[in-house]
């Protein structure tokens, strides 16, 4: 993602959504990016993942209130309703998740 507009266009199109913001210099970040890659893939098949590098584009950042990477913000039907930062468990984000995904996608 590369713009700010690019970004709020994407939350208004897609019933699902996940972003994750990341820095190339975070370690954890690259370590929880391909986990998050997988979770998405396997357990949300509607759910977009889109990337953002806090660096490259401080301005979107800024703007959803990102001071830590990784930070990931999931949207469903243009709002955030989920916010994970720096230490992020991967089941229970799944699960955390699941919930609103089978209300917006109707996905049993």
């Amino acid at each position: 993602m590369d713009s700010l507009n690019n970004l709020e266009s994407a939350i208004r199109i897609h019933p699902a959504l996940l972003v994750y913001f990341y820095n190339d210099a975070c370690a954890p970040c690259q370590a929880l990016r391909p986990k998050v890659t997988e979770m998405v893939s396997a357990g949300f098949p509607k759910m977009e993942l889109v990337f953002i590098n806090t660096a490259g584009h401080p301005e979107i950042a800024a703007n959803y209130g990102i001071f830590s990477a990784p930070t990931l913000l999931v949207f469903f039907e243009g709002k955030e309703t989920i916010r994970e930062s720096k230490y992020i468990s991967i089941p229970d984000l799944q699960q955390r998740i699941d919930r609103y995904y089978r209300m917006v996608t109707g996905e049993e």
